[in-house]
């Protein structure tokens, strides 16, 4: 395959510079961008000319379970941010699913990810030999973690460890699945044996820890009762903040906790504001976090909790809640949320060579957005980073590359064959449904 020069209207680079150029180009060689500039590009190549489209890095979505769009819309009025609301709105239905039930949902989430502009995104669940498969069909680029939940029983923490290593021996050397752990909730349904564990585990594979943290204090009171100090200390202590960790949501820590975060090289805190909203649990407290150098990124969560894996949607969430919170307009900048659902969240998730800006080097990892789509007016007004967050939302999409394949052109999924995955995806709903009415 030859060289491939992108043409556009505009071209949202995110790169240390910020450049946004207009007209501008992106040069593809095979899975890497060769160069990025102003004009119509070098000529002697392959041209696709997108016209009055926005080329921008795809998104990465920070926080995900793929396999949990199954169960939309059958948790309502729980908060899966508790034990309790977890357990009775989700897991009581997990406990009757089965692994074959994944394949159909992962491919569903897939497709909505595509279509709404996300290249790149962080997942974590169990069954991963069924997530893995219809991850890597997808073309997506992805950060799968094995989901561990043991909650004090020997033979659980056993056989998740057992099934967590398989899964990380298996993903070496994959162009684009990179396999990490996935402890739950550490101290609240992983204990400190399993914590031992898993670290163990983590380094013998070089992989990185994606956790829930801090969603309703429950890490503060049960390490306060068990170990005399808070969560963070106690993180702090067993060597978690040595490692790279994605931690979700991030609610409720104690704001004399942030320092130590923020000295942590490796913690990101991965803010997803519609579904600590949804939950009536509140914001994280992101401006704080920001200003005392915590690395922040965005996800989408399940969509049991939030309904949606358009990011650009909750981009525009988080920027509101965050001025709600902090009493003031523009407490995150346009410019820095989406910063930290492109070249943030890449750096998060340990792939910032390849991932999260169009640079040289890079992965050819891109989207195009449809400047004539509503939103965009009028032209010349609008910044493009108050455009992406509270304009256009993602189906503004019509066109996604990764590691230059295209995933999309036109609004049509190329990838993924959507009609299919969600009969499929139906099938197993009725399954499910029967399955736990009998249990």
């Amino acid at each position: 395959m030859g060289k491939l020069v992108i043409r556009a209207r505009a071209v949202l680079t995110m790169d240390a510079s910020w450049r946004y150029l207009e007209p501008g180009y992106v040069l593809v060689d095979g899975d890497r961008i060769e160069d990025v500039g102003e004009g119509p590009g070098p000529s002697g190549f392959e041209v696709v000319d997108l016209g009055r489209r926005l080329v921008m890095p795809g998104l990465v979505n920070a926080h995900t379970h793929t396999p949990m769009v199954l169960l939309r819309g059958l948790a309502e009025g729980y908060s899966l941010l508790t034990l309790e609301g977890w357990f009775n709105g989700v897991r009581l239905w997990e406990k009757a699913m089965l692994p074959e039930m994944l394949d159909a949902a992962v491919e569903v989430s897939c497709c909505e990810m595509i279509r709404t502009g996300t290249t790149t995104f962080a997942d974590q669940y169990f069954w991963m030999d069924h997530v893995v498969p219809a991850a890597r069909k997808s073309g997506l680029r992805a950060v799968l973690a094995y989901g561990i939940v043991e909650l004090g029983e020997d033979e659980a923490r056993r056989k998740a460890l057992e099934e967590a290593e398989a899964f990380l021996d298996g993903l070496r050397g994959d162009p684009l699945l990179t396999a990490w752990l996935g402890p739950h909730a550490f101290f609240v349904d992983n204990t400190m044996a399993a914590v031992k564990a898993e670290l163990a585990l983590a380094d013998r594979y070089g992989a990185g820890l994606h956790f829930h943290f801090s969603t309703s204090g429950e890490e503060d009171r049960c390490c306060l009762e068990a170990f005399g100090r808070r969560a963070v200390d106690q993180m702090r202590l067993a060597g978690i903040l040595d490692r790279p960790c994605l931690a979700a949501h991030a609610l409720t820590v104690p704001a004399e906790d942030l320092p130590t975060l923020a000295e942590a090289e490796g913690f990101a805190a991965v803010a997803v504001a519609s579904a600590g909203m949804r939950a009536g649990a509140g914001v994280a407290p992101v401006r704080a976090m920001r200003d005392l150098g915590v690395r922040t990124a965005i996800g989408s969560d399940n969509v049991v909790a939030n309904n949606s894996y358009d990011l650009f949607g909750e981009m525009g969430v988080l920027g509101k809640a965050a001025s709600l919170r902090e009493g003031k307009p523009s407490a995150l900048s346009a410019r820095e949320i989406v910063s930290m659902a492109t070249v943030e969240g890449a750096r998060a998730l340990r792939l910032g060579d390849v991932a999260g800006s169009l640079e040289r080097g890079k992965g050819a990892d891109l989207v195009a957005l449809d400047l004539d789509d509503i939103g965009w007016a009028p032209d010349g007004g609008l910044d493009p980073y108050t455009a992406l967050v509270y304009s256009v939302g993602g189906l503004s999409t019509r066109d996604s590359m990764v590691a230059g394949r295209w995933l999309m052109r036109d609004g049509r999924l190329l990838s993924l064959d959507y009609p299919s995955a969600r009969a499929r995806l139906a099938d197993g709903l009725a399954e499910l449904k029967r399955r736990k009415s009998e249990a």
